[in-house]
């Protein structure tokens, strides 16, 4: 993510692996959010045979990797043809694991597009799956400036009826703050006909042990919808959103990420 006075440029980079009993699928994905405008970049999808480390990222097609000391990966790319977009990792600047052995990191990052190069921060998260238990739910990043940055996760897929826990955690400046138990209720929704399905458009968000409270909307929107058959359709949805966030009633206006999915 990468912030001016008057702009925001995100770029996600989602990256899947779907382990099987003789074929471990994977999938890259990746978009660019500039000016409200959401531009599809990245999109492969692939198999290879199971290893010791499934999860480990591997290059395929258009989408390359930069691996440095102890197959630390320091950048990630994207090359076809002329076109070339390039995530160099920098610094790691804060670092939290969570209750289901998610790993998320925040580090400072520079992004090259073409002759053109942005410093920012970036969120690397990383999240395991299983049959055995519930899908993990929706997740945002924001920012306020170089002043604060929070995530949140919720601890299974947002069910309007009955909202999971959410977890947070932040930098403020430079001191880190976490939160065990959030909520965030959909304040407006909006019909999503291709999924037949409603989808947020704006949230508030509050805390029952922490004082710690905000609101978010929907600024714009890039939606996958799933091609399976049935009365509803997954959907994966990105959502670039504005706000307020405040924290021990110290008010901050917040822009960012805010990832929805439903399977």
């Amino acid at each position: 993510m990468t912030t001016t006075t008057d702009s925001l440029l995100l770029m996600p980079w989602l990256l899947e692996t779907t382990l099987d009993s003789n074929t471990v699928f994977r999938e890259a994905r990746g978009w660019v959010n500039r000016g409200g405008t959401w531009e599809p970049f990245l999109a492969e999808r692939w198999q290879t045979p199971p290893t010791r480390y499934p999860a480990r990222i591997l290059p395929y097609g258009t989408f390359r990797i930069v691996v440095g000391e102890s197959d630390r990966v320091d950048g990630i790319i994207y090359i076809d043809g002329p076109r070339n977009l390039e995530l160099a990792l920098g610094r790691s600047v804060a670092q939290w694991g969570g209750a289901r052995e998610e790993r998320l990191r925040l580090l400072e990052a520079s992004l090259h597009l073409g002759e053109q190069r942005l410093n920012g921060i970036v969120l690397d998260m990383a999240r395991l799956n299983s049959s055995d238990t519930p899908a993990r739910g929706d997740w945002a990043f924001l920012t306020s400036g170089d002043s604060l940055q929070i995530v949140v996760q919720g601890d299974l897929e947002h069910d309007i009826e009955a909202p999971p826990n959410y977890r947070g955690w932040g930098l403020l400046d430079s001191k880190e703050l976490q939160w065990p138990s959030l909520r965030i209720d959909w304040v407006q929704v909006s019909a999503y006909h291709p999924a037949r399905r409603d989808l947020p458009i704006s949230w508030a968000l509050s805390s029952p042990i922490a004082s710690v409270v905000g609101t978010l909307e929907v600024l714009a929107s890039e939606i996958v919808t799933g091609t399976e058959s049935g009365p509803v359709l997954p959907v994966q949805a990105l959502f670039e959103v504005v706000g307020t966030i405040s924290i021990d009633g110290l008010s901050f206006p917040v822009r960012g990420l805010f990832n929805h999915r439903r399977r």
